[in-house]
């Protein structure tokens, strides 16, 4: 049983690889970094964030953090506001220009994995097999 779920385990992290490789190709901004893309991901998921809790969410440094917004905000696709009660805390919020970077890159990512399985002539019984794995890889990842 134990070798059953390492080998699913070894070919799913193939596949998954893969997969994220070849979407992660397909962007609004070519010369936009994946850590500024996510870093717009998740403003655009869960709204204004300090600086320290962006980075926390994203498993990343402080100081890398601040860099990457740094970037961001001299694209204009981020602002700094300071916080009301505390001059010493920032938050970060996307621009509309970073709203529309990231709705681009989701639809041009979602076109491209559409068209990927169009190539593949999947059946009816094989779209229905993706949506449950999808399901599953999603509770697996917000565990």
């Amino acid at each position: 049983m134990t070798d059953d779920f390492s080998a699913t385990a070894s070919e799913l992290r193939y596949a998954v690889f893969r997969l994220a490789r070849r979407l992660r190709s397909v962007r609004a901004v070519d010369e936009m970094s994946d850590a500024q893309l996510a870093a717009l991901g998740a403003l655009r998921a869960h709204g204004r964030h300090t600086l320290s809790r962006l980075a926390e969410h994203e498993r990343v440094t402080a100081p890398t953090m601040t860099a990457t917004i740094n970037g961001l905000a001299e694209l204009g696709l981020v602002v700094r506001i300071p916080d009301e009660h505390d001059r010493r805390r920032v938050h970060v919020e996307l621009t509309e220009q970073g709203e529309n970077v990231v709705a681009e890159t989701i639809r041009r990512r979602d076109e491209r994995l559409s068209d990927m399985i169009t190539d593949v002539d999947l059946d009816g019984h094989d779209l229905a097999v993706l949506r449950e794995a999808a399901a599953l890889l999603k509770r697996m990842a917000d565990s």
